[in-house]
């Protein structure tokens, strides 16, 4: 079985995907990060982000892994077999990954590989083009949403942890520029998919969510 979870930045994706993963006991695949990493590769080497052709055969040359260190363990990100899965996070990479999600070709080599870990595998994969692009054909999708404010709250509270930097204004706006560029882009944008269970997470708490969600791959 494939359940797709797809929605905007900050509606709290991550959290459920990984929450509903281990309750069902399927593999949980974080796509976000894919790019992320592709994206984090790019600055640290060097790639402009106007460079397309230089962006796409910076992807080629990757190798890209979500894997377990162990079952009780959370996924982590191997980027060409090097953990970066706290690097990848970070607000430079954050508001930075939309270059690499808007070149078709990168995300054609993505879809491939996100295809791949459905092969055998019963998962919940959550992104911005799951249910639309990636497994249009999945079991169960949700678009899981939230307000503005909500998103941005989570994220102020989420660097505040560690120890970052951040103005709430700052972070709307960041978050409102994502989401208009999430949604306009040409190739994979985010969308709710027809089929597709809707889930408004603002005054929910993660457990009611995962529940919700758990009780609708179950009907």
């Amino acid at each position: 079985m494939i359940v797709a979870i797809d929605g905007p930045a900050g509606a709290g994706k991550s959290t459920v995907a990984k929450l509903l993963a281990e309750k069902l006991r399927f593999l949980y695949i974080d796509t976000g990060a894919m790019y992320r990493a592709l994206t984090l590769k790019a600055i640290e080497t060097g790639v402009s982000f106007s460079d397309i052709n230089g962006l796409i055969l910076l992807a080629q040359s990757t190798q890209l892994r979500l894997e377990k260190a162990n079952i009780n363990s959370e996924t982590i990100i191997l980027l060409d077999g090097r953990n970066v899965s706290e690097e990848i996070r970070l607000p430079e990479v954050t508001n930075s990954v939309f270059h690499l999600a808007g070149i078709s070709q990168v995300r054609k080599l993505m879809v491939h590989w996100q295809r791949e870990y459905g092969v055998g595998n019963d998962i919940v994969m959550e992104g911005r083009d799951i249910g639309t692009v990636v497994f249009p054909e999945a079991e169960k999708k949700v678009y899981l949403d939230a307000s503005v404010n909500i998103r941005a709250k989570r994220r102020y509270e989420e660097l505040k942890v560690k120890n970052m930097d951040i103005n709430m204004d700052d972070l709307i706006v960041q978050i409102k520029d994502r989401d208009y560029k999430d949604k306009s882009r040409f190739c994979g944008p985010l969308k709710m998919a027809q089929d597709a269970f809707y889930l408004d997470s603002s005054v929910l708490c993660i457990e009611e969510v995962v529940n919700r969600i758990f009780a609708y791959v179950k009907s």
